[in-house]
């Protein structure tokens, strides 16, 4: 074989909410992958580990699951009023397929430190203390989100005493607000109905809500699925078979949705939507061992990305539940008591997570302003990845 020397790419790993991901400013990249297209994906690719058939990604960055095998694109904006363009990949651990049909809600917690960080904000808006608000544009899905960061000294403050469910140390608090959340061209329903009957071919039909907020999402009802909404990530991910099933659900609710034509183009849109499960407030025991009690939460959630139950909830899913919890009718709105609702604590795998969000109907027509949640940020190691040249 010809010698050929690694490419070194300066980047940062970083940790958002209760995802990682490798973190690039789109001038270090290399030249021809600073454009969308099939030479930045094989990098990516690269860079992760995948495809991977072990389905451990051991020569790359990426950590074998849908939280941590993913990349993230920032840069200066050229829009006004923006402080930052940001784009989103998650990355297939054992396929070469990067999904670039939505965003990651947790890693936009840790764009608005990275930009700071990395001179990408005017300096004129950082304060010597307090907070910033970066003002990123999701290029995914183009919509705004505003990143308050803490400051102290000049720098982002990262550690603290904001504790955040899914993640084992407490660090400084990022309030982060998607406005206008609702995906597409503005319908938050895309049937126009809060709940609509999904008739999946050899199963029966299921109540659903199929929303358009922070991320497409589909919401069955946990009993509907012989679920209690309780579930641990080993009862869903150790059952093949019901992962195939899931899935296939999933397809279904993506061809309702118009984001696919065919049931065969799901397999290369595994990021969107997501398929979640919903249930009264129950209690039950979160994976760290703490037990969540049912006074604790207004609904019990469980959510699916990229195959598997997520181990918390994603942050985009998050501003999904909180949008459908203020909309009356919906299948979230139901379970956790048919209450109007500005703010929604739900349960998870990991613990709760509250999420704000107001919803008005105008003309008939949904709208979302804001959806709120507190997240949080850390650099975890910072230089150079090492990647051959795959492109």
């Amino acid at each position: 074989m010809t010698y050929q020397p690694q490419q070194r790419v300066a980047a940062t790993y970083m940790r958002g909410g209760t995802s990682k991901g490798v973190f690039f400013k789109r001038a270090d990249l290399p030249l021809a992958t600073q454009q969308p297209g099939a030479e930045r994906d094989a990098l990516l690719l690269r860079v992760i580990g995948s495809p991977d058939p072990y389905g451990k990604q051991t020569d790359g960055m990426g950590g074998a699951t849908s939280s941590t095998s993913k990349a993230v694109i920032v840069d200066v904006s050229t829009r006004p009023d923006h402080d930052v363009d940001y784009l989103f990949g998650q990355v297939a651990i054992d396929k070469a397929f990067v999904d670039w049909s939505g965003n990651c809600g947790n890693l936009s917690a840790a764009v608005g430190a990275f930009a700071i960080a990395n001179g990408l904000v005017a300096p004129e808006r950082i304060p010597e203390y307090g907070t910033v608000e970066v003002r990123i544009w999701q290029q995914n899905i183009s919509k705004t989100i505003l990143a308050k960061v803490p400051i102290h000294q000049g720098e982002v403050k990262e550690l603290g005493d904001f504790e955040l469910d899914g993640v084992t140390f407490p660090a400084a608090e990022i309030e982060v607000a998607f406005l206008d959340p609702v995906d597409g061209g503005g319908e938050i329903f895309p049937t126009a109905n809060a709940a609509d009957q999904l008739e999946i071919e050899g199963h029966g039909s299921y109540e659903v809500t199929m929303i358009n907020a922070g991320i497409p999402t589909v919401f069955f009802n946990a009993t509907e699925l012989g679920f209690t909404g309780t579930e641990s990530q080993d009862e869903i991910n150790n059952n093949p078979a019901l992962l195939s099933k899931l899935e296939l659900f999933r397809a279904h609710a993506a061809l309702r949705m118009g984001l696919i034509n065919t049931l065969d183009e799901a397999e290369t849109r595994q990021h969107t939507p997501k398929i979640a499960w919903v249930a009264p407030p129950a209690t039950y025991t979160a994976s760290s061992g703490k037990v969540v009690s049912a006074e604790a939460t207004d609904v019990v959630i469980r959510a699916m990305s990229m195959g598997r139950l997520h181990h918390a909830m994603m942050g985009t899913a998050a501003v999904a539940i909180g949008a459908a919890a203020a909309i009356d009718g919906t299948v979230v709105n139901t379970a956790s008591g048919s209450v109007t609702r500005e703010s929604l604590c739900f349960g998870h795998p990991s613990g709760t997570l509250t999420v704000g969000a107001r919803a008005e109907c105008t003309n008939g027509v949904w709208q979302i302003e804001r959806a709120v949640m507190g997240r949080s940020a850390r650099v975890l190691m910072e230089g150079f990845v090492r990647v051959p040249k795959v492109y």
